[in-house]
């Protein structure tokens, strides 16, 4: 505990030049910004929420050169949390974000559309709850930009400092293996007490059996876990990775990581997530994600992977509808960071390259992705956590966007139209939407009482009903071929094992 607190005291400290800050907006709207990307209509309020997640088993004192102790070694875990918020529409106030920089030591100003410390809206309550995650190393503020905008249009939004990952805490990996979907888990509980105390300043505000889960790069890949993804046992082995076999608490199939799973979570979005290039999921693994997931990636993503990352989470994730955005030759920045900071465009020698890098893309402009990424999970969300049907219709798109036909005459679309929806003339370019729908049933799914339920099973580890197997249907003539697996022609998707 005194090493922690050795450490975290001597990255504490900030650099502060003689010139001024430099203002680095996170709230642009871009000319040709897709619809959905637009601000909603409360004003936006953020406040700093410090919190404690006591008697953590802590990964950084573990050493597979050492016996395992017994007992293993204990801390109180402390989270900071960036809480943006509806709020009240008469406030004035301080609009800027201080946030560390990639070199753990230069301070920067962000300028959004939230105010420090606002009073909450008056008359509405019962938000939507979305949580977080940033990459590793990262901070709280690294999509801050979507926090922003998604507090106006009526969430609220809890961004996640996770320790051992931040850019002045960044430890050794193996606490952010094991953490990630862990914190997450703690940061939704606490904000559900908040909510419940009449003293906070969140009293009433969260309604958290409609959470979302949004992770970037390590964010990622803790919301897979959180998905109902279990790892691999080759990767609780990994020597670089989590001491001791911890990570096996996420392993697939463990009773463990089975409890995991928190039904008040509906739905999870992933930028770049990190794990599937390094062999953390297997089948059997992404099999057991268990809610809708929307993955964003760039095609070109030079950390997690794209064919072998991204895309191939999205494709294994077979139990559950799941959207695939892609930005065309795009890195693995894609959609998520803020624009790269001002005082990030000068070379640092600690870190051997320019922060700029970072946070910005080599092909696209930073506030040009901001801009689609905040369309696409504003129509995500508004479909899979507020079960909104118009939303769903700016998820209808034919796959490349290079292939639509604008076809309009005085706003009236012709049967030719095929322009994805929400985008001007000439605005959605490279781009590609992919969407796939479940294939198989999720694990865990119980039909001994479907005759009795209208052939719907249910599953005790989400507390969510099972879709009824549909063996009508279904060809089982080849199934020897195919593990048990049989074919429905009507339906066009595989029939679970009998």
């Amino acid at each position: 505990m005194c090493a922690r607190i050795i450490r975290y005291l001597s990255l504490s400290v900030f650099f502060v030049t003689g010139v001024a800050m430099a203002d680095n907006r996170i709230d642009t709207q871009l000319p040709g910004a897709p619809d959905l990307a637009a601000y909603g209509s409360y004003a936006v309020g953020v406040r700093s929420v410090e919190l404690v997640n006591a008697n953590q088993i802590d990964i950084l004192q573990l050493d597979n050169a050492q016996p395992v102790p017994d007992p293993l070694p204990r801390y109180d875990r402390p989270l900071t949390v960036e809480v943006w918020y509806p709020a009240d529409s008469a406030v004035t106030g301080d609009n800027q974000l201080r946030a560390t920089m990639r070199d753990a030591v230069t301070e920067v100003m962000l300028t959004g559309r939230a105010i420090r410390d606002a009073a909450t809206v008056t008359g509405d309550s019962g938000f939507p709850l979305v949580i977080i995650s940033h990459g590793y190393p990262g901070n709280r503020f690294l999509l801050s930009h979507l926090a922003d905008n998604l507090a106006s249009k009526g969430y609220v939004v809890a961004s996640i400092d996770h320790t051992d990952s931040t850019y002045r805490t960044q430890a050794a990996f193996g606490s952010t293996l094991v953490n990630r979907s862990l914190d997450q888990l703690f940061v939704l509980n606490e904000m559900e007490r908040l909510s419940g105390d009449s003293s906070h300043f969140l009293s009433d505000m969260v309604d958290s059996s409609k959470t979302a889960i949004i992770g970037y790069s390590m964010g990622g890949y803790g919301a897979v876990i959180t998905a109902g993804g279990g790892v691999t046992q080759t990767s609780v082995e990994y020597p670089w990775g989590a001491a001791h076999g911890q990570l096996g608490v996420h392993r697939a199939g463990s009773d463990s990581h089975n409890a995991l799973f928190d039904p008040r979570i509906q739905t999870a979005i992933a930028f770049g997530p990190w794990g599937m290039n390094t062999g953390f999921w297997d089948a059997q693994g992404l099999a057991g994600i268990n809610i809708p997931m929307l993955f964003i990636a760039g095609s070109q993503d030079d950390v997690s992977g794209y064919e072998q990352g991204t895309r191939a989470i999205w494709e294994g994730a077979t139990a559950v509808d799941r959207g695939l955005l892609t930005f065309d030759h795009a890195n693995h920045n894609a959609g998520a960071p803020y624009p790269a900071p001002k005082e990030s465009f000068e070379f640092n020698a600690t870190l051997g390259f320019y922060p700029y890098e970072h946070y910005a893309d080599a092909v696209w402009d930073t506030a040009r992705m901001n801009n689609i990424s905040q369309h696409f999970v504003t129509a995500w969300l508004g479909k899979y956590l507020l079960a909104d049907a118009d939303s769903a219709d700016y998820l209808d798109l034919i796959p490349s966007s290079n292939d639509g036909v604008y076809s309009v005459t005085d706003g009236v679309e012709d049967d030719t139209h095929t322009y994805w929806n929400g985008f001007a003339d000439r605005t959605a370019k490279g781009l590609h939407y992919e969407w796939l729908e479940a294939t198989t049933l999720p694990l865990g799914c119980d039909y001994s009482d479907a005759d009795s339920n209208g052939g719907y099973g249910w599953n005790s580890v989400t507390n969510k009903s099972c879709p009824p197997r549909g063996d009508e249907h279904c060809d089982y003539t080849d199934a020897a071929n195919n593990n048990g697996w049989g074919w429905d022609s009507e339906a066009g998707r595989s029939c679970p094992p009998r």
